[in-house]
């Protein structure tokens, strides 16, 4: 049985880690031994997480480590697993096995975080961050005016192919002049000085790439 000095510095600890972590953060102290095997709890904060009460009888883990010998050696503690209360609230849990100067198991010190909250927050979260474009590889940067939009549209046709513009092909310039005109760009003023200049070729050049492709449209 604890002693009431023990007993006294428990209530302190379980008080100061409910304060901690709030009012979905219970801490229960169930008491080993054989007259409290029908009513264990003997410090109780933030009881309404699992609807217990001082006094109340035994959790599983009690009636385990009871069923033992008082001087088992196994440890009893386990850390950060997933219970649920009676009223289907989803629990985060540790429950750490005391022992007396003897080093027998005189109590079970237990804390039940309600995360229900966190976790409906978490999926939240993760639809509304996720993309409904699955095939979107990145981030659509959203420009301040029509000069960074085609900047933009430039970075991402070279990105598209996959390699820098020193190393493309006359194929890799006709995809990537392509998707710029897919994308508007070209109706920009002054675009086609632009982007023929950042590709290395003449105006002409890149309205003759333009109308190759939209020969191959009609093909």
């Amino acid at each position: 049985m604890l002693k009431a000095h023990e007993l006294e510095m428990l209530r302190t600890i379980a008080k100061g880690i409910a304060a901690q972590f709030g009012s979905g953060c219970e801490v229960v102290v169930h008491e080993l031994s054989q007259q409290a095997a029908e009513h264990s709890i003997v410090v109780l904060e933030n009881g309404h997480v699992s609807g217990r009460q001082l006094g109340d009888g035994p959790s599983h883990a009690v009636l385990e480590q009871l069923s033992k010998p008082l001087d088992a050696g196994s440890r009893g503690d386990r850390f950060s697993y997933l219970t649920r209360s009676p009223n289907g609230r989803l629990l985060k849990s540790s429950t750490m096995l005391l022992r007396d100067e003897a080093g027998r198991p005189c109590a079970l010190f237990g804390v039940n975080l309600d995360v229900s909250d966190l976790v409906k927050a978490e999926k939240l979260l993760v639809e509304l961050s996720t993309p409904t474009e699955s095939t979107q590889a990145e981030p659509e940067q959203i420009p301040n005016n029509v000069n960074e939009l085609l900047d933009n549209l430039i970075e991402r046709s070279v990105r598209m192919t996959g390699k820098t513009v020193e190393t493309m092909s006359k194929e890799d310039k006709v995809a990537a002049i392509r998707f710029l005109s897919d994308s508007g760009a070209l109706l920009i003023t002054k675009s086609g000085d632009k982007i023929a200049k950042y590709f290395g070729i003449s105006k002409y050049t890149l309205y003759s790439y333009l109308d190759k492709q939209e020969e191959k449209h009609h093909d």
